[in-house]
Formats: C-alpha cells, sequence, structure tokens
C-alpha cells in the first residue's frame, strides 16, 4: 500500500490535490482511499489531507502517519510543524515554494524536490492555487502514474477556463522538476 499525505492551509486545495490523486490511480485500476482532516475550520487554518492507495480495497481509515510521499502546498507550515514526520526511508516530499529556498533536512534515502507552484498557478490559471502543478510535478518525480493519466483526471474535474489553466499548471510542474533531474 502506498500512503501520501498532503499539508495545506484551508482554502489551498489540499482535498482537490487528494481527490485528482485518488481519480488518477483509480483510472490506473487501483483502489485508492482519499479523506481531509481538518482542525479549526476556517480559511487558512492548517490541514491535511490523505490518499491510501492499493492494488486491492483499501480498509484502513487512520490517518497517514507514515507516508511513502509528501505534498506541502504552503512552506510556511514548516516553521510551526514537523511536517516531514514519519516519512518513510525512502520517502519523497513535494514541496510548493520559490526557488532558492532552504531545503528541508531529510536523510540520504529520502527526496524534496522544492516547486515553484504558486508562481507557476499565477501564470497558467490567475491564481495563487499550485495543487495541480505540484500534481504534475508528483507524476514527473514518483512515476506513480503518467502526465497524460493526470491530463484526464483534471479534464474529469474541471471544464472551461479552469480545465485550461490547470492543464497547463500540470504540464508545467511536471516540466519543472523533469528539467531539475
Amino acid at each position: 500500500m502506498k500512503e501520501i499525505r498532503i499539508h495545506a492551509r484551508a482554502g489551498q486545495g489540499a482535498i482537490t490535490t487528494a481527490t485528482l490523486l485518488g481519480y488518477a490511480y483509480f483510472l490506473k485500476g487501483m483502489y485508492p482511499s482519499a479523506f481531509p482532516h481538518f482542525g479549526a475550520a476556517r480559511m487558512g487554518a492548517p490541514m491535511n489531507a490523505f490518499v491510501r492507495v492499493d492494488a486491492k480495497p483499501v480498509r484502513l481509515r487512520s490517518q497517514v502517519y507514515e507516508p511513502d510521499y509528501l505534498i506541502i502546498a504552503d512552506a510556511t507550515l514548516m516553521r510551526g510543524f514537523n511536517c516531514l514526520s514519519g516519512l518513510k526511508d525512502n520517502g519523497i516530499v513535494i514541496m510548493n515554494s520559490r526557488e532558492g529556498v532552504e531545503t528541508p533536512k531529510v536523510s540520504a534515502r529520502q527526496k524534496v524536490f522544492i516547486v515553484p507552484a504558486t508562481e507557476i498557478a499565477m501564470k497558467t490559471i490567475g491564481r495563487p492555487l499550485g495543487n495541480t502543478a505540484l500534481l504534475g510535478a508528483f507524476c514527473a518525480v514518483t512515476g506513480e502514474f503518467g502526465l497524460e493519466t493526470l491530463l484526464e483526471t483534471i479534464k474529469k474535474r474541471f471544464s472551461g477556463k479552469a480545465q485550461e489553466g490547470n492543464l497547463a499548471a500540470a504540464k508545467a510542474g511536471f516540466d519543472f522538476v523533469k528539467g531539475k533531474k
């Protein structure tokens, strides 16, 4: 079973991110489970969303404590929380931040990818919602599913200008990481 934990602030699209991830895995023939966890229910409050995926139905419903992958939608969360807590030995972190920001310290087998997802989103979507750019980076980094699967997922979720912008953001996030590897 693969486990993914998403750290974000309420209103940054963490639930949409988890839903899109789950649906992409579903298109691949896997059994996903995606769900959020809220503390204070207000815009900007720290929150998590989780995705579990397996080749057989997922029955576990607790939070994800030892993720294979971390997606951090807001790097400022690193100041007050140990977002890297429980990351598996060979885990991967995909973090939205500006280039030149100090990379979080991880073990030699863990990897961190910094993606300017908000910047990408502002150029492609016109709003500071970098989740689809982070998902594009997720595709490039993990190889869990292809970019085409993610783009198909985005087409199912969005329409019109939102679809166009999110497709462009996902491609840009994918290309950004591929260019860095």
